[in-house]
């Protein structure tokens, strides 16, 4: 049987489209069980009031990976599916944009409300998976949990505050740089046709391996607000005086979302017009 070539073209275009859901299901099923695995050492950390502990499990790394890939490696595949989705169809989005001509804005717009359904899922599955070391939950049950957290605490006031991802994100990208430098530097004195393509190279595996370690630091921080906003006892057992910052900190934040809403309650009420009473 010989395939017309439309048909070829649909079989490739969906062989495509699986291999690129593979590949960012595959890398972001790597990066959740690394958050997975350290959430998992912190809340270790924390509900035994420390590392040297005497109540300290032995091999407490080893335990977290245990459970991260056994029990826990259902929820984070299925967690991480979504994500692969989304950034399949973004991928698809800008390829069709760069061919055709006619609707351009269009598939711009399309592409930046995906880029946003992308951010608002990564910065939920990113507290869901810390409810899943923590409570062994299915992934559902973990970011529903993570939802409820935030309204009932408002631990949310203070993350919106927290600028340690674009710290992080600085030295990611500052490791590269180095990196890139330093070796197209080199290589342009030895081989100075190849200096561009080495010295890029060298960059991008330089921010991957700056990004593996950026990741953990970013994992033990979400596990900590996470385990402060279950139960704030398990900080101030790890850490007295980082509790009272964290506990004044979100007092502020909180008193001033709520004179805020005052402010903008009263203006409201200001510019409405004076009825008569009949």
């Amino acid at each position: 049987m010989v395939w017309e070539l439309p048909d070829v073209m649909r079989v490739a275009y969906a062989f495509v489209l699986a291999l690129s859901v593979s590949l960012f299901w595959t890398g972001a099923v790597l990066s959740n069980t690394v958050h997975v695995i350290v959430s998992g050492m912190v809340f270790l950390v924390l509900i035994h009031g420390g590392q040297a502990a005497a109540s300290m499990p032995p091999k407490p790394l080893l335990k977290s990976l245990q459970y991260a890939v056994t029990t826990s490696f259902g929820s984070i595949c299925y967690g991480s599916l979504f994500t692969a989705a989304i950034r399949t169809l973004r991928w698809e989005i800008r390829g069709v944009r760069s061919k055709i001509g006619n609707n351009e804005c269009l598939l711009c717009c399309v592409d930046f409300f995906f880029h946003i359904v992308e951010t608002l899922v990564r910065f939920f599955n990113k507290y869901a998976y810390v409810q899943i070391a923590v409570n062994g939950q299915s992934f559902n049950r973990s970011a529903r949990d993570a939802w409820e957290l935030f309204q009932s605490t408002g631990i949310e006031a203070l993350i919106a505050y927290d600028c340690s991802g674009a710290v992080l994100l600085m030295n990611t990208i500052l490791g590269g740089l180095i990196t890139g430098t330093c070796t197209g530097v080199w290589t342009y004195f030895t081989q100075r046709d190849k200096a561009i393509m080495v010295g890029s190279t060298s960059m991008l595996i330089g921010m991957i391996l700056v990004g593996l370690t950026v990741v953990v630091v970013e994992s033990a921080v979400t596990s900590i607000y996470i385990c402060y906003a279950e139960d704030p006892l398990l900080i101030q057992r790890w850490d007295p005086e980082f509790f009272e910052q964290m506990s004044e900190a979100l007092h502020q934040r909180l008193q001033y979302r709520s004179s805020r809403a005052r402010q903008i309650l009263n203006g409201r009420l200001d510019h409405l017009p004076n009825t008569s009473s009949i």
